[in-house]
């Protein structure tokens, strides 16, 4: 593979002078030369504006090279004129156009990739400011996304590590073939928004062997309403990965306009988060099939500015306003899953929108108190009338479902709070399995199953 170092093309290197437009040489020599390797050499670190990816080019980041992006606002490009006034915008108001400022950017840029054991520095804090002393946000919305690709196929991001991102750190959109291979993204757990993985109305993606610490989700499916225009997201394989995060772990919504579905994860380690495994539908997108294995789920309230109250495991679809419908969830599997946390399993549909054909198997949900904040609530935002809700904390918390089944699963109890109550608290649901099931009640005056306007399913052992 030929290889062109950006040294030679009249980057400096020095921290200090913005190395830009020698670095976009470099690219642009390697792409009219039919592809190859665009070097950062180890020891040095690269100031730059944003930089355009290319078609067949490899920005290649040695290790103990730093690529920093610039702090200041007019050098980034823009896909997108828009800007989200947060004065105006409502809670839970989705991303709806393409990323307004871009640092990494790359548009009909097959082959592209971003490589090596260096460094991206994102240079997130010269956009934000500390609202409280629990997180920082910005004065604009959205603020910079690090990586944007968009419309490009066989892409490849391996290795790198990427910090201190003020927004969504690596977005592919409208892509497919899209490998996504051992990087690592360390982003304060205060930045508001640092999402970690966002792939966007992508086919065929592979996120394998990622740690990821990030505030917000660390990897999060979308098909949003900017990119509408592309396909749904589908066959997506997440495996190996170790996550830390302040909201969901990894998530499925809540941008949901197109479809989701055949969907793997498996072999992950989730610590410290806010919630698990989240499938959040407002929109009319779809979700189903979907299969989790082999996964380690740690929770804890980070603190209420936060979406989720420690939910292990998320499947909730309501209308996202008055003029959008959310789209169904169906054919849902939990395989081996070892939930530890303040809260437990959550499964919310509506009246006229059950969350359907859900299965857990060799499983274990256990509640136990570890933070300072308070129990007895579940996080249903966004949504017409959904908000933080009281209600008692069970192992499994079921509304509006149908063919529901619980198998070869333990329920149980650590540190007790004052809200914890049932193993199992169902109502409005049709075909519920508990088979083998193992739980008991938090107190000795609870129930440890609780069922309203419940049917039985096939195989139900009481």
């Amino acid at each position: 593979m030929k290889e062109y170092n950006v040294l030679q093309y009249g980057a400096r290197g020095d921290g200090a002078t913005n190395d830009a437009a020698a670095i976009q040489r470099a690219i642009d020599a390697c792409a009219k030369d039919g592809g190859g390797r665009v070097v950062l050499e180890s020891g040095h670190t690269f100031y730059s504006d944003s930089l355009r990816l290319k078609k067949n080019v490899d920005l290649h980041l040695q290790k103990g090279a730093r690529l920093k992006a610039t702090g200041d606002i007019h050098g980034y490009i823009r896909p997108n004129r828009q800007i989200n006034d947060p004065k105006t915008a409502l809670i839970g108001n989705p991303v709806t156009g393409k990323p307004s400022f871009v640092f990494l950017y790359g548009y009909e840029a097959d082959g592209c990739a971003v490589t090596g054991a260096g460094t991206i520095d994102a240079n997130g804090h010269a956009f934000v400011k500390r609202k409280d002393q629990y997180y920082v946000t910005g004065d604009f919305y959205p603020r910079p996304t690090v990586i944007y690709v968009e419309k490009s196929d066989h892409i490849t991001f391996r290795d790198f590590t990427v910090t201190d991102a003020p927004f969504w750190t690596l977005h592919p959109a409208g892509c497919d073939d899209v490998l996504i291979d051992k990087i690592r993204i360390l982003n304060d757990l205060d930045v508001a928004n640092s999402d970690g993985i966002d792939p966007d109305h992508c086919s065929n993606v592979r996120i394998l062997g990622c740690h990821i610490v990030c505030a917000d989700d660390c990897i999060c499916l979308k098909t949003s309403k900017g990119n509408a225009e592309y396909g749904p997201c589908e066959n997506i394989v997440i495996d190996g990965c170790t996550l830390v995060s302040t909201s969901a772990a990894i998530k499925i919504g809540t941008e949901g306009v197109g479809d989701f579905r055949n969907i793997l994860v498996s072999n992950c380690i989730i610590s410290r988060s806010n919630r698990g495994l989240s499938i959040q539908i407002r929109d009319g997108g779809n979700v189903e099939n979907v299969s989790y294995s082999n996964i380690i789920i740690e929770t804890r309230r980070f603190c209420p500015d936060w979406w989720g109250t420690a939910e292990p495991i998320v499947l909730t679809t309501f209308d996202r306003d008055e003029n959008t419908k959310s789209g169904r969830i169906k054919n849902i599997r939990f395989f081996n899953i070892a939930a530890k946390g303040e809260n437990g399993v959550l499964i919310h549909g509506t009246e006229n929108n059950r969350i359907e054909n859900v299965r857990f198997e060799n499983c274990s949900v256990t509640l136990t108190k570890t933070s300072k904040w308070p129990c007895g609530l579940y996080d249903l935002r966004p949504g017409v009338g959904r908000d933080v809700t009281p209600q008692n904390n069970a192992a499994f918390f079921i509304r509006h479902a149908k063919d529901i089944v619980i198998e070869k699963t333990d329920a149980a109890w650590g540190t007790l709070c004052e809200n914890y109550q049932h193993a199992v608290d169902a109502a409005d649901t049709e075909n519920l399995s508990l088979i083998r099931f193992h739980g008991i009640a938090a107190t000795p005056t609870a129930e440890a199953i609780k069922l309203r306007n419940v049917t039985l399913g096939a195989g139900h052992e009481t």
